[in-house]
């Protein structure tokens, strides 16, 4: 798949918050909570994130979604071709190949969420164009800026016809590199979301917010971060759209993945979707990080229990898990430089690099089922 390999301030953040050794490993015992889940009120589904480099890979990934879900997410996070389309000039092979090849594979009897990112990958600025860089701009709501974005979200809701979309990706990221792109980037936001509700007035629209900083933002106001970003997603969006990895807090346990969650729910008063989310299987290990996370597949499994409680008690729209299959194959492809950044999200499959099932993948087809 040609998609941004990964985001490199996460990978950062794990350095002053998630290296925690004094936590034991789950045993694995039997929980009959997963009993309270009588008839499944929510979707489950995958994003279309490959375990391997080659076309049989990208169409097991499809496959396996098919057999496996109600949903699925495709993400479209790469690049954006900015110069075409404030030029009205043809769009770069590269992008409508790619588009073209997804919407092939289009599964037309599960809903579909589309995710498209404005930003860039550590959330700083914009994405960039096909030749690496990023438009002129004197605010992020110039004119330009905006005619070329609703464009390109035009473009892709016309392939993909979506059920769900997200306009702009992990947004309240902007607003920890800059108050002034925040409040640039919600004028922006106010003219686009506008545009689309009369274009496709019945296309929920959300944009996704990193739950794992919204709850205990590291921020010198954190009062005042977390009002901020409450009152722009219950004014502004149809869903509040979630992105979460559990341990890129150091949150390893029952309790603490439960903290997050009691969290959201007093934040927010509109329905929930959990956009992307996992969490590690194995250890991390990552030496240039100074890194060194426990984790094992009890974990896993617990995580993807306490999710599954809180989508049903709670009426979430749906649970997107990021990658369905570890990606070990995938990440010897990817260059040196991102193979460290690479590992993080690598082990977190409900099947191993072999394809073996996970305690956790027993867990989600029993729910599934229901």
């Amino acid at each position: 798949m040609n998609k941004t390999i990964l985001f490199t301030l996460l990978g950062l953040l794990f350095l002053s918050s998630c290296n925690k050794e004094d936590i034991s490993p789950l045993s694995d015992k039997n929980d009959n909570s997963l009993n309270a889940i009588t008839q499944r009120n929510f979707k489950m589904g995958f994003s279309t994130w490959s375990s391997g480099p080659n076309e049989a890979d990208n169409e097991e990934t499809y496959q396996f979604i098919d057999l496996n879900a109600d949903i699925y997410s495709e993400q479209i996070d790469d690049k954006i071709p900015w110069k075409a389309w404030m030029n009205n000039s043809t769009l770069p092979t590269e992008f409508t190949d790619e588009i073209n090849q997804r919407v092939s594979n289009k599964l037309n009897n599960h809903k579909l969420l589309l995710s498209v990112s404005l930003l860039n990958t550590d959330r700083s600025d914009l994405l960039e164009d096909y030749d690496g860089a990023i438009p002129n701009y004197t605010s992020l709501n110039d004119a330009n800026i905006e005619n070329a974005y609703f464009k390109h979200l035009d473009f892709l809701i016309s392939k993909f016809n979506p059920d769900y979309l997200v306009i702009a990706m992990e947004v309240n990221e902007l607003k920890l590199h800059s108050e002034s792109k925040w409040t640039e980037y919600k004028l922006l936001m106010d003219t686009i979301r506008s545009r689309l509700k009369i274009a496709y007035p019945n296309l929920p629209l959300s944009e996704s917010i990193t739950l794992h900083d919204w709850f205990n933002p590291e921020v010198a106001n954190p009062t005042d971060f977390i009002s901020e970003i409450s009152n722009y997603v219950n004014q502004h969006l149809d869903y509040a759209a979630i992105s979460y990895y559990p341990f890129f807090k150091g949150q390893r346990t029952k309790s603490e993945f439960q903290q997050a969650f009691d969290f959201l729910h007093s934040e927010v008063s509109i329905p929930i979707a959990f956009v992307e989310t996992t969490h590690l299987a194995e250890n991390l290990n990552i030496s240039s990080f100074n890194l060194s996370i426990e984790s094992n597949v009890y974990e896993q499994k617990e995580y993807l229990e306490t999710l599954s409680l809180n989508a049903h008690s709670q009426n979430y729209e749906f649970i997107i898990w990021w990658a369905y299959r570890d990606y070990d194959k995938l990440w010897e492809t990817f260059p040196p430089e991102y193979k460290d950044v690479g590992k993080l999200w690598r082990d977190t499959g409900l099947l191993d690099e072999n394809g073996t099932e996970r305690p956790s993948f027993t867990v989600w087809n029993e729910i599934l089922d229901k």
